[in-house]
């Protein structure tokens, strides 16, 4: 099936009771019994399972070609869960260039715990090889990288995780199953911060990691977001389920503006250099069409000047509302460099833009006037 097909389906719930197309919110935190105290259906308690929860899981599996999928209430939550699976003493290979709360929560919570990690350029095969010790446990991949855009190779990247012994990670938030599935390309999960383009309005919070294989690993990371109760409720897994539903149409609507903004900003005498994949120019370009269905919605742009220039910029936009995060309908852009603190290798100049749906030429109309000196 096409995607837009793929979407629909797995997030189609038939209810046998109603024969309702949208599906119900079950809000119940516990399950009763029968007069032989067993349970009519599997559930016990909404902290280890709960049916929104599980047809989200389904979900997601279905869209990244997964054994099994698990969902938390945020994407830090799954992130956290996946790094808490592994053991003091083990070792992480990840970008140097990245989602600055993975790095983050390797620093401050499981450095201190024994967990060792090793950041690198992950466009550079040596250099990951090179890094990878017989401790290696997980090789965390992200592509295009948050928030320079980096191309990384997934299947050599994966290929040199497993003559390490070690899984290999893919963050998938920015380019999202409609245009990358990371499993079809031998990585072993895939991450998602579903609050950004899976729900897609900017208002659930949400997390999910999927799985190749349904193994032992596997189940202890299910083991654990019930014993943590880093779960998301099922208001948050139904709106994600609803967002997904129309994700294809967004992001390929989106996709296309993002190659107009980046058309028009490339070359731009105010702009020292554009961050997007489907720039003509892009090195990695043959790179980019074996492995994406598309370059995305997601750019960055390096301001002439510095930093102080960027801002000055930034404070300019009139449609762009000036937020963090990204993949919602709105178009956002931040200073990316002032939100991710100490631990921030973004270059001091860059914004970090996320398209949404708004006409391009009006999206451009705001750039060309914020970008006009002496305005």
């Amino acid at each position: 099936m096409h995607f837009d097909t793929l979407a629909l389906q797995a997030t189609h719930q038939h209810d046998p009771t109603t024969g309702a197309v949208v599906p119900p919110i079950h809000l119940s935190t516990t399950f009763e019994r029968n007069e032989a105290n067993e349970l009519p259906g599997n559930y016990l308690y909404a902290r280890p399972n709960n049916p929104n929860r599980e047809a989200l899981e389904r979900s997601l599996a279905t869209l990244e070609g997964g054994a099994t999928g698990i969902a938390f209430s945020s994407g830090q939550a799954a992130i956290m869960t996946l790094f808490q699976a592994l053991r003091p003493g083990d070792h992480v290979v990840l970008a140097h260039d990245g989602f600055y709360g993975t790095t983050s929560l390797l620093e401050d919570v499981f450095h201190p715990w024994g967990l060792t990690y090793t950041r690198v350029d992950m466009t550079n095969i040596d250099a990951v090889r090179s890094s990878i010790h017989e401790n290696t446990r997980i090789v965390w991949v992200e592509t295009p990288s948050n928030p320079t855009l980096a191309i990384v190779d997934l299947l050599t990247i994966a290929r040199i995780a497993h003559d390490g012994g070690a899984l290999c990670v893919c963050d998938n938030t920015w380019a999202t199953p409609a245009l990358q599935r990371p499993l079809d390309l031998n990585c072993d999960i895939v991450m998602h911060s579903t609050t950004k383009y899976l729900s897609g309005h900017s208002d659930v919070i949400g997390g999910a990691l999927i799985f190749k294989r349904n193994d032992t690993f596997t189940q202890r990371i299910r083991q654990l977001q019930s014993v943590s109760g880093a779960v998301p409720s099922p208001f948050d897994c139904w709106l994600v389920m609803r967002g997904i539903k129309t994700l294809g149409v967004r992001v390929r609507a989106q996709t296309i503006t993002a190659q107009a903004v980046a058309e028009f900003l490339d070359g731009h005498p105010m702009i020292e250099r554009v961050n997007y994949p489907g720039l003509a120019n892009h090195p990695d370009r043959q790179l980019i069409k074996q492995q994406m269905n598309g370059p995305g919605a997601m750019l960055s742009i390096q301001v002439t000047g510095g930093a102080e220039e960027a801002l000055t910029v930034l404070g300019r936009l009139r449609l762009f509302r000036r937020a963090t995060s990204l993949g919602g309908v709105e178009s956002l852009i931040e200073h990316r460099a002032s939100v991710e603190g100490p631990l921030s290798t973004t270059p001091p100049n860059l914004l970090r833009i996320s398209i949404g749906l708004e006409h391009a030429e009006d999206l451009i109309g705001d750039l060309a006037q914020a970008l006009t000196p002496g305005r």
